[in-house]
């Protein structure tokens, strides 16, 4: 096992238990080893980078989904989630949304707004 893949396995096991598991029954029949790679890439090579905190890459995670537009909901609102368990506030994570209507437009930000209302509903 790669030290990436093990701290990409830490980091998740922090902010979601269970994400690999659950993107390999969905995802590895089509595309074998895509939860690990993802696990490994994402979360092991640039999450756990040391120069910023996990709480900042995840605030960063959520500006630039909602700055995408709504065909991004699905991932902005685990993303919201993971960025409550790195310790962000429901008032952080709103603002942040609400910045970006400067650069994703109302539609994207009022988009980012409801996927939190659902997260935060449901916690």
């Amino acid at each position: 096992m790669s030290d990436a893949l093990q701290k990409g396995r830490d980091l998740v096991a922090q902010l979601n238990p269970g994400l690999e598991e659950a993107l390999a029954d969905k995802y590895d029949d089509m595309i074998p080893q895509m939860a690990e790679t993802l696990i490994e890439w994402a979360y092991g090579r640039h999450y756990a980078r040391e120069a910023v905190d996990l709480k900042t890459r995840q605030l960063c995670t959520i500006a630039a989904l909602t700055a995408l537009g709504g065909q991004t909901g699905p991932q902005l609102k685990v993303n919201i989630a993971h960025t409550l368990a790195a310790g962000a506030t429901q008032q952080e994570i709103t603002e942040i949304i609400w910045q970006m209507a400067v650069y994703g437009g109302m539609p994207a930000a009022i988009n980012g707004l409801n996927a939190a209302r659902e997260v935060f509903e449901a916690a």
